[in-house]
C-alpha cells in the first residue's frame, strides 16, 4: 500500500475519532453524575493521544517523499 493511501487512511481515522471525543466531551458537560464524569473523562484522556498520534502520522506519510519536508523528530532515527 503507498504511503499516500495510509495517510487517507489515517486522516479517515482521525475524523472518526474526532467526531467520538466532541460527542464524549457533549456527554462530559451534560452529565451529573459523578461516576460518569470520571468514566467519560478518563475515555477523552485515553483517546486524546491516539488523536495526535493518527494526525502526525497522516501528516507524515503524506509527505514523507516530498522534498524539503521536514519530518517530525518523534519519527526519525
Amino acid at each position: 500500500m503507498p504511503l499516500q493511501e495510509l495517510s487517507a487512511g489515517y486522516a479517515a481515522a482521525a475524523g472518526l475519532l474526532r467526531e467520538r471525543l466532541q460527542l464524549l466531551r457533549r456527554q462530559l458537560r451534560q452529565s451529573t453524575d459523578p461516576d460518569e464524569c470520571l468514566a467519560l473523562t478518563r475515555r477523552i484522556a485515553a483517546m486524546t493521544p491516539i488523536l495526535t498520534e493518527m494526525n502526525a502520522l497522516a501528516e507524515l506519510t503524506a509527505h514523507y517523499y516530498d522534498r524539503g519536508y521536514r519530518r517530525n523528530a518523534d519519527y526519525t532515527l
